[in-house]
């Protein structure tokens, strides 16, 4: 199992319009800019994330805006505007095991509740983290950068 890269660029998204955004409009070809993606699915995930009610966009090249304060925003709720998970659930089950096979026939009472156990402590996780997390990590790497460019000054 493997998330999309549309999670991370969302994220990678909205640590650039909370960078940029004061200096920049953040439109899709900027951010296209910074994380390399065709400005196409640049706007795709735009359009999931306004969708979710996490971002504003301004029609042209008016650029994205957080429409919340970064800490009211979790991973969670960036997961679940750009990943495809029908019913809200994560592990999508093969469509006919084998009624023949005692273990087909199982299978479902076999790993349901497991399966179940894992989303949730994933989602858990996932809504521990906010992207004032994301801010306060962005500013230490470039303040790092800096200081290594400068050297200390």
């Amino acid at each position: 199992m493997q998330i999309s890269s549309r999670f991370t660029l969302a994220v990678h998204i909205f640590a650039c319009m909370d960078t940029f955004g004061g200096e920049y409009k953040v439109t899709s070809d900027f951010l296209a800019g910074s994380t390399n993606v065709n400005p196409v699915m640049i706007r795709k995930i735009l359009g999931q994330l306004k969708g979710a009610g996490l971002i504003e966009v301004a029609r042209g090249t008016g650029g994205a805006t957080v429409t919340r304060p970064l800490g009211e925003i979790t991973f969670l709720d960036i997961y679940r505007a750009v990943e495809c998970v029908e019913n809200g659930e994560l592990f999508h089950f093969h469509e006919n095991p084998s009624t023949e096979c005692p273990v087909g026939r199982n299978i479902h009472h076999i790993l349901d509740d497991k399966l179940l156990r894992v989303q949730e402590v994933m989602e858990k996780e996932l809504a521990s983290i906010t992207l004032e997390d994301i801010r306060h990590d962005t500013e230490k790497y470039l303040c790092q950068e800096r200081e290594q460019r400068t050297g200390g000054r």
